[in-house]
């Protein structure tokens, strides 16, 4: 992860063909709809904030399964680190009413239609191979 702020953990977390999106209460940098996020912190693997970031907005209890890329997102300009996650147990709620307004589980289509200016190639991939057209 680059130096200055701390990078932030991606947790893209599956269950029967949908994928969980949360919706930010203040959208940064445009973006409202993404996936379970949060800054990692000092000696925490990426691996480790995702799923602790997915428990901590939505109550689900994941597992990082592997991981899927990094970069610097191109509107944000934050250091990003995307995980695949599984959901073990729980039901997705949300948990982080000050940050969060909303959730869904999506179709590709659905994800399509919240993250209008294109997803990271590999999650891209990723969910087109796993997710319900």
């Amino acid at each position: 992860m680059a130096q200055g702020r701390p990078g932030i953990a991606v947790a893209v977390v599956a269950r029967g063909g949908r994928v969980l999106m949360v919706r930010r209460r203040v959208a940064e940098g445009g973006l409202s709809w993404q996936f379970p996020a949060g800054e990692i912190e000092p000696g925490e693997t990426a691996g480790d904030a995702a799923v602790r970031e997915a428990a901590e907005e939505t109550g689900l209890v994941v597992r990082a399964v592997a991981p899927l890329g990094e970069r610097t997102h191109p509107v944000t300009r934050r250091a990003m680190a995307y995980w695949a996650c599984e959901a073990l147990s729980g039901t997705a709620e949300v948990r982080d009413a000050e940050e969060l307004a909303d959730l869904a589980w999506c179709t590709y289509a659905g994800v399509e239609e919240r993250v209008p200016h294109g997803l990271y190639e590999p999650v891209r991939r990723y969910l087109a191979g796993i997710l319900t057209p």
